[in-house]
């Protein structure tokens, strides 16, 4: 096991843990070796190998309680707020292969909720984006973003079919620095029933994103909506970092 001059032992170790569950050196129903087995290969101390175990089990990838050999899971991708990352990063650095279909690209009049999201006028030009996202060529998440005019205009100049918007803005110099996140669920309407292949009133898992420039100026909010089957949401915190998570009502959200 290597380890970056920068990076915990434990992190070093759940990445390499990740890795060979990923690439399937563990497959689902396998036991991991045991906490004093894994200490010995990775040259690393019981508390730092508990560590990686837990990170691991908050992404779903082990079972098990501590003590025992944790045993590989149903792997379902889990995406991390402790980085904030686009689709494609996220896809990517899961080992898995992302795509995109673009369904609609449009400038038209903001509704009421995306000018307050995006703290606009009512009716104020945004540019709209409806994409159909893919892991490993299998639809696993729809996606409605609605951009800033300034912002959004740049995307006429780019396939979106081709790969990170963000990315593109980014090279652009467009800052996309801060991310409020809403999760839910909702079920599935006539057009998420539609791309995604599910029966209308399917459960989704709907991520609510806020995107603000560093400087505090709304720039983007999308309403993506995951097969639950295929991805969720991990947050990991310590007793000396707490992450910032805040339950809202959902009248609110």
């Amino acid at each position: 096991m290597s380890q970056s001059n920068h990076e915990p032992k434990h992190q070093v170790l759940a990445d390499e843990l990740r890795r060979r569950i990923r690439n399937g050196h563990w497959v689902e129903g396998d036991a991991l070796p045991s906490e004093s087995q894994l200490s010995v290969q990775a040259g690393a101390s019981r508390g730092t190998v508990r560590q990686a175990l837990a990170a691991l089990r908050s992404e779903g990838l082990i079972t098990g309680v501590q003590g025992k050999p944790p045993v590989v899971a149903h792997a379902v991708p889990s995406q991390p707020f402790t980085t904030f990352m686009s689709f494609t990063e996220w896809a990517l650095s899961s080992g898995r292969v992302p795509g995109q279909r673009t369904i609609e690209l449009a400038k038209r009049p903001a509704d009421r909720q995306v000018a307050a999201r995006l703290e606009l006028e009512p009716d104020t030009q945004v540019v709209q984006v409806l994409r159909l996202r893919l892991l490993d060529e299998v639809p696993a998440m729809l996606e409605r973003s609605s951009f800033i005019l300034p912002v959004g205009r740049l995307l006429f100049d780019f396939d979106t079919d081709t790969g990170s918007i963000f990315g593109f803005l980014r090279e652009q110099g467009i800052s996309l620095d801060r991310g409020q996140h809403t999760i839910d669920a909702v079920g599935a309407d006539e057009v998420d029933s539609r791309l995604l292949g599910v029966p209308a009133g399917t459960p989704l898992l709907r991520e609510k994103r806020l995107t603000r420039s560093r400087a505090g100026q709304a720039m983007e909010f999308s309403d993506d909506r995951y097969l639950p089957h295929l991805a969720n949401f991990s947050i990991e915190n310590t007793s000396e970092h707490r992450a910032t998570l805040v339950r809202v009502p959902a009248s609110v959200a």
